[in-house]
């Protein structure tokens, strides 16, 4: 991160005091939640009373930089001191707190140097870029995930094996589900409205207990809060109700996967008009959304770990999984990588059909961003649009993704592009944790080996 894009310094000023105040007291809390997202965008929090968070927002907020130093289970690799690292609250992102009166939530990131490592301040600098080259961001998550008649405990005992799905006789956009169970899922999506985490719709989908919620586009760093957000909060809503809530990419090799697609669009700033959407085209895109396209399918396989950086995500993008295997791009195309959407002014827009429910809607969002800035800047021409089953069709040479984590992380860590986007520090220690990622899966001796090899070899 250069130093013109790095979060500035807190103003101590007594006017910027003041403003502090304002902005904490103007939430009527007398809690505040303050939390950092990890690498996983697990919502990493301290609850502080009112006078702490103040303090915190003026002083700034140290924390321990265990987690950018440590895997998905908490194991601690690399070595370090684990010290406190500074950090500061982003008081544009205070919230209400959904699960009681008087408190709210307060979103807080690393600075300086440890904060390049941050996936919400690596979209910040792309936020940024897209500023400067005249572009607003808009964009929008929608997560598929699984819910289980199990509580942690439960899951434990079982071996995470014969696990019992909510709403058992559940089928895709099932009338069923919504009359048998159209309570709780009110409730939800009452709990996300609380903290302005607003839900477009919420319908069942493929499989037994298996959900899709589309959230309504938002301004860019907005739109990837909300969907950390709701990852996070989905989970601890449905534990209270004595449920899990599993946004695996795979859960089960009978199921298809779980997506986490991400819509974007980019809107002038000049005149607030759509930069994506031309009615005089034959396709309804610009020549911006073209350029955009390419970028961002010049770059997917290369960059593919950015927003797939679990072993699991892996299962998912295979032959059959209803999710796509190589960079491709057509106008209505579920098929497609990139499912080009040109609908009226407002709405044309691009779907990234990649990520998993399990990814980091930050570094998703940054990935697309970055890669399709490159496009535009370097003023690419997308390939044609694809009307065929994406599915069926081989990768055309170059398209292909890497097909595990390592592999992926390998390509990412020997791109020029994504250094440069990124920076050298954030490319070293992310494509280093997924590695130890993969490499965990790798020493594992799963049933399914000894079942197939046992007797036989």
């Amino acid at each position: 991160m250069t130093s013109t894009d790095a979060p500035r310094a807190m103003d101590t000023s007594a006017s910027a005091k003041a403003a502090l105040c304002d902005a904490l007291g103007d939430h009527g809390a007398t809690h505040f939640h303050v939390g950092i997202f990890d690498r996983n965008a697990v919502f990493r929090h301290k609850k502080v009373d009112r006078e702490k968070a103040l303090k915190l927002a003026e002083d700034g907020y140290p924390f321990c930089d265990v987690l950018y130093l440590w895997d998905t289970e908490e194991q601690v690799y690399g070595g370090g001191m684990f010290s406190d690292q500074p950090a500061e609250l982003d008081l544009t992102s205070i919230r209400a707190w959904p699960f009681a009166e008087g408190e709210a939530i307060v979103l807080a990131d690393f600075t300086g140097e440890f904060g390049e490592l941050s996936g919400r301040n690596q979209l910040i600098k792309q936020l940024k870029r897209a500023e400067r080259l005249g572009f607003d961001v808009n964009a929008a998550f929608e997560f598929e995930f699984n819910l289980f008649n199990e509580t942690p405990e439960t899951a434990r005992e079982k071996g995470f094996q014969n696990l019992r799905p909510y709403a058992l006789a559940n089928r895709t956009y099932s009338l069923r589900t919504s009359v048998e169970h159209g309570d709780l899922l009110e409730e939800f999506t009452q709990m996300l409205a609380k903290m302005g985490v607003d839900v477009d719709a919420l319908h069942t989908e493929l499989g037994p207990g298996c959900f899709e919620a589309p959230l309504k586009h938002a301004a860019g760093l907005k739109a990837a809060d909300d969907g950390a957000l709701f990852k996070n909060f989905a989970k601890a809503f449905f534990a209270k109700k004595g449920l899990m809530a599993c946004f695996m990419s795979k859960v089960s090799e009978d199921l298809p996967g779980q997506s986490g697609h991400l819509h974007i669009s980019l809107t002038r700033k000049s005149d607030q008009s759509p930069a994506f959407h031309d009615e005089q085209a034959a396709t309804g895109l610009s020549e911006t959304a073209h350029a955009f396209a390419g970028g961002m399918l010049m770059h997917m396989p290369e960059w593919l770990a950015l927003c797939a950086h679990t072993t699991n995500a892996y299962k998912r993008l295979v032959p059959g999984a209803w999710a796509p295997t190589y960079a491709a791009w057509g106008a209505q195309n579920r098929t497609s990588a990139l499912r080009a959407i040109p609908a009226s002014p407002k709405a044309t827009r691009l779907e990234f059909r990649v990520p998993s429910a399990d990814t980091n809607p930050h570094l998703a969002l940054a990935m697309a961003l970055a890669s399709g800035l490159n496009g535009i800047e370097a003023g690419l021409s997308a390939p044609e649009l694809r009307k065929d089953d994406c599915y069926l069709t081989p990768a055309p040479e170059g398209t292909a993704f890497p097909r595990d984590l390592t592999e992926a992380a390998d390509r990412l860590a020997a791109s020029p592009s994504a250094r440069v986007a990124f920076g050298d520090a954030f490319i070293d220690n992310f494509t280093e944790a997924c590695r130890v990622e993969d490499l965990a899966l790798r020493a594992h001796v799963p049933a399914w080996e000894r079942a197939r090899y046992m007797e036989v070899l």
